[in-house]
């Protein structure tokens, strides 16, 4: 097994895809990209011309897009902890549960986030009151969800909860998760509590001076 990881371990999507890869204990080598590497940056180009991480790098083969990453390690470095369910429906709803997260948690917050870094005269009032909107969309629903669930298919760990993790973790620091949602804040600790996430967490937490909407000391 020759797997290469490019990214960064403050990257919601990078943390995603590492969550799987520590679940399973799986091998690879780490290159961060940033300051730390200029030459990983120029090796993600060649690989990526959109130059956006996760980016795997398996025997030559490049693997793009979080999602795709660990349905590729399901496929060819699977091990104890099977985040793709073998049975069409269960993981069509495991599927499901990863765009919920992606589309309706992380989006949002990212937008948030990145409205900060623009110029005032460039920020966008209008699309961060809608992005707040969904994010409050998105607990209410997530709150009925689940009920006497475990995670976010049911009782067992999946790719939904690799989506999941970062992105309620970065959405409660950019858009507090209110009292109103007792079982989004106890899912959402349980998450962190995740022996693959929270290595996770731990990997991007010398980066947190960086969070422009400041890093909470609570997690």
């Amino acid at each position: 097994m020759n797997l290469t990881f490019y990214g960064h371990p403050f990257s919601s999507y990078c943390q995603k895809a590492l969550i799987a890869l520590y679940e399973n204990d799986t091998p690879f080598d780490f290159r961060v990209l940033g300051l730390e590497d200029r030459a990983a940056g120029e090796e993600l180009a060649a690989l990526w011309p959109m130059k956006r991480f996760p980016v795997l790098v398996d025997g030559g083969r490049a693997v793009i897009e979080s999602s795709i990453i660990i349905e590729h390690l399901a496929l060819h470095h699977p091990g104890p902890v099977r985040l793709i369910p073998n049975d069409p429906k269960a993981a069509l709803e495991v599927r499901f549960l990863d765009r919920f997260f992606d589309n309706y948690v992380m989006t949002p917050q990212q937008k948030l986030v990145f409205d900060v870094l623009r110029l005032e005269t460039e920020r966008d009032a209008r699309g961060v009151a809608d992005a707040r909107a969904m994010l409050e969309a998105a607990y209410r629903w997530l709150e009925n969800h689940m009920v006497d669930r475990q995670w976010a298919a049911g009782d067992a760990f999946t790719l939904a909860d690799c989506a999941a993790a970062p992105a309620l973790f970065y959405a409660d620091w950019s858009h507090a998760i209110d009292d109103r949602f007792p079982l989004v804040k106890a899912y959402r600790a349980r998450l962190n509590a995740r022996p693959s996430f929270a290595k996770a967490i731990d990997g991007g937490r010398p980066y947190r001076h960086f969070f422009p909407l400041g890093a909470p000391d609570r997690d």
